[in-house]
């Protein structure tokens, strides 16, 4: 059988992308393919770094290509990502960001910024360029976790404005008004002046080329939540709660705030946060302090994924405490659940940017 690329082509149009329920070649996944004899090699160039299906997509090629061509070939997948993105090219706000992913919860307490700062630690390990903004403008911990405090950004002269430049640690880009005011010092701000500090931290910063931003948000659903979806064109948000009655109660009206008519902003998931209690001398038992599978029922119920559950467990909170995320310690099973969580959440991103229509800024009409 003479084999060709058009011939290994169509053996791939047979593989369909498990999200996408489309053939790789129809999505443009199959680039460069190279024959040398009984020898096929070609790119497979997955939607995220952080995609969770890469292992069965590369295995589904290379049954397809065995079935249809020979089974005696020898088949090279060469793995590569390029990020998808829905923005608009026209956009000035911070515009080489593809993704903006909003990490939000109803209720304080539930370790929302220590699972936004894990979850930025998890898809720079697994490859993609990310950054972290802490837009929780009252109550900053990203200089805490991240170890970083009493660092001051830089600042540059780009076309004939001074951006200051975020902080890199870990390989994250980081933001945070924690950098420029007094740990120590409460700050008391209006609602206009904590919204006029969050949009200079967007458009008065250099952040460059990333696939991800993760933006931290206070909790409740007020000021600084409008500011971001009126400032910048977010991608979806992540709503974050514990299994609690008391906290999926106000994770109910952050979905609402995020879908209403007048937002509309796509919820990626739901993350159960202290999901269960494992004590570092019983790693296999789980003791539901706060209840069990509360966040799965409303995930159902809400019509919206679960992305994930993260265990309570006081190496996290250690991690946070230290500025060494946990997400950074391969041998933690607590870094495991969170490269799941940052899988799922890519994942959501890029069955959104294939689904639902271009990102937007949000124009909200005072009556």
């Amino acid at each position: 059988m003479n084999i060709t690329k058009e011939s290994v082509l169509d053996a791939l149009r047979h593989v369909l992308d498990p999200d996408l329920k489309k053939d790789l070649v129809t999505l443009g996944m199959i680039e460069d393919i190279r024959i040398a004899d009984r020898k096929i090699t070609f790119k497979l160039v997955l939607t995220t770094p952080a995609c969770p299906l890469k292992n069965k997509i590369r295995q589904d090629c290379i049954d397809a290509i065995h079935r249809y061509l020979g089974a005696d070939l020898d088949v090279v997948v060469e793995m590569t990502s390029r990020v998808t993105t829905r923005r608009k090219q026209t956009e000035e706000v911070l515009r080489g960001v593809k993704n903006i992913i909003a990490v939000a919860s109803g209720k304080g307490g539930v370790g929302k910024s220590t699972v936004a700062a894990n979850l930025a630690v998890a898809l720079a390990r697994l490859g993609a360029r990310t950054g972290l903004l802490d837009a929780d403008i009252y109550g900053p911990s990203v200089p805490l976790m991240f170890g970083v405090m009493g660092t001051r950004p830089a600042a540059i002269e780009k076309e004939g404005k001074t951006l200051i430049v975020p902080v890199e640690k870990y390989g994250i880009r980081l933001l945070s008004i924690g950098f420029f005011v007094d740990p120590a010092q409460a700050l008391v701000w209006r609602g206009p002046m904590a919204s006029n500090a969050l949009r200079q931290l967007f458009s008065d910063s250099d952040w460059g080329e990333l696939d991800y931003l993760v933006v931290d948000l206070p909790p409740g659903t007020g000021d600084i939540h409008l500011t971001l979806v009126q400032s910048v064109p977010v991608t979806g948000v992540a709503i974050v709660s514990t299994p609690q009655e008391v906290a999926l109660a106000d994770a109910r009206k952050a979905i609402s705030m995020f879908t209403q008519e007048a937002i509309n902003v796509p919820v990626l998931g739901l993350i159960e946060n202290m999901s269960w209690f494992t004590p570092a001398e019983l790693p296999e038992n789980k003791y539901y302090i706060f209840g069990r599978e509360g966040c799965l029922r409303l995930a159902q119920s809400s019509g919206v994924p679960l992305l994930g559950q993260i265990p309570l467990v006081q190496g996290i909170c250690e991690s946070g405490d230290s500025g060494k995320p946990v997400a950074l310690d391969e041998d933690s099973p607590v870094a495991k659940a969170f490269e799941e969580l940052a899988q799922n959440v890519a994942q959501q991103v890029s069955i959104r940017n294939a689904t639902l229509d271009p990102t937007r800024i949000v124009e909200i009409k005072e009556k």
